[in-house]
């Protein structure tokens, strides 16, 4: 399930999910930008060791070089109101510009 939300993430650049799920990917995301920007094969066979080959490719491609100058915090979460039907935390977890 992580590994969908990560790609779905890397596809969309902004997905709306639990608070949970999203403080739990974020940690997980970052440490893959950083890998990304490395820019080496290396990297970019460990990034499609863990992401399916489109989110790797982004990610190697488009994310790794647009946070090449940041050291850090790629992502921010914006909490949302609660899901109406049973009241659960969401939250929207994007990349930062």
């Amino acid at each position: 399930m992580l590994r969908i939300l990560l790609s779905q993430l890397v596809a969309r650049e902004r997905i709306t999910t639990s608070r949970a799920k999203a403080k739990d990917i974020r940690p997980r995301v970052e440490k893959l930008i950083t890998i990304a920007k490395k820019g080496t094969l290396a990297s970019t066979r460990q990034l499609a060791a863990e992401l399916p080959a489109g989110a790797a490719r982004k990610l190697a491609t488009v994310l790794g070089p647009r946070f090449k100058n940041r050291t850090g915090g790629y992502t921010r979460i914006i909490p949302l109101a609660p899901r109406p039907s049973d009241s659960s935390e969401r939250a929207m977890i994007e990349f930062v510009p």
